[in-house]
């Protein structure tokens, strides 16, 4: 027989959840990666600071962080968009292809020659412990972008270790939380991947963060659980990248 106690407490973690799921972001992320050729690198920030930035704006999209590697041998640039849904998402890109003003800054940043050589473009939606992911300015820091490729069948047992654990554990240890996504249905990594962005004061305070945090042992104990409940290791093997980025100076999150 459920007391008046029990009865309040289950009423209370009921709209505990319900409003959980009401502050889920359902918006549309999409992650592109841009190579320039050798010496272009700093021509195709400069396209993206006079101009892209307010072009991507005009068609609706939210400009959410740009980003280069601290080291950075490939003149790669990542960057973060957010949509209100899949539908917004194309119908934006093809507005914005399409624009004359586009146009001409396309032919006039290429004047002497291409300035990408390759892009990768992937589709995310934010996980349901993933904090409200908005542009934020907090300097001086510097982001992690990680990537997590599940061993079979183990995306679900890895986001719950993330939901229930890992995050407050990062936090204790000075690792702050920007936003954790999983790759929508049909795009590349679906369903065996995680990609998240996290940041910390410096590469150094990173090191310092991630040996305290693999030496906790309340992680000890979180991912010896996960494991024993899902048969062995979480992640397939090699399945963690880690990149450092720094914010370009354009971006809406530095």
């Amino acid at each position: 027989m459920m007391t008046k106690g029990t009865l309040l407490m289950s009423i209370a973690l009921g709209l505990a959840g319900a409003a959980s799921a009401a502050d889920q972001d359902t918006r549309v992320f999409e992650m592109r990666t841009y190579w320039a050729p050798a010496g272009k690198l700093d021509a195709l920030n400069a396209r993206f600071r006079e101009h892209t930035l307010k072009l991507f704006e005009k068609h609706g999209m939210v400009n959410v962080g740009y980003w280069t590697p601290i080291d950075n041998p490939e003149n790669k640039m990542i960057y973060l968009l957010a949509f209100p849904s899949r539908e917004a998402r194309d119908a934006s890109w093809k507005a914005f292809l399409a624009d004359p003003d586009w146009l001409a800054v396309k032919k006039q940043t290429e004047v002497d020659g291409k300035i990408v050589d390759r892009i990768e473009s992937v589709l995310l939606g934010a996980t349901d412990y993933s904090p409200k992911t908005a542009a934020s300015i907090a300097e001086p820091r510097i982001f992690e972008l990680r990537t997590y490729t599940a061993s079979e069948g183990n995306l679900g047992h890895l986001n719950a270790r993330f939901r229930d654990h890992t995050l407050k554990l990062f936090e204790r240890h000075g690792i702050s939380n920007f936003g954790y996504w999983t790759p929508l249905d049909g795009q590349p990594g679906a369903g065996q991947t995680l990609v998240y962005l996290i940041s910390h004061k410096s590469v150094e305070a990173a090191k310092t963060s991630f040996d305290a945090f693999r030496q906790d042992p309340d992680w000890l104990a979180a991912r010896k659980a996960s494991e024993d409940k899902a048969g062995g290791s979480l992640t397939a093997p090699g399945g963690v990248q880690s990149l450092f980025l720094k914010a370009t100076d354009y971006s809406p999150t530095r």
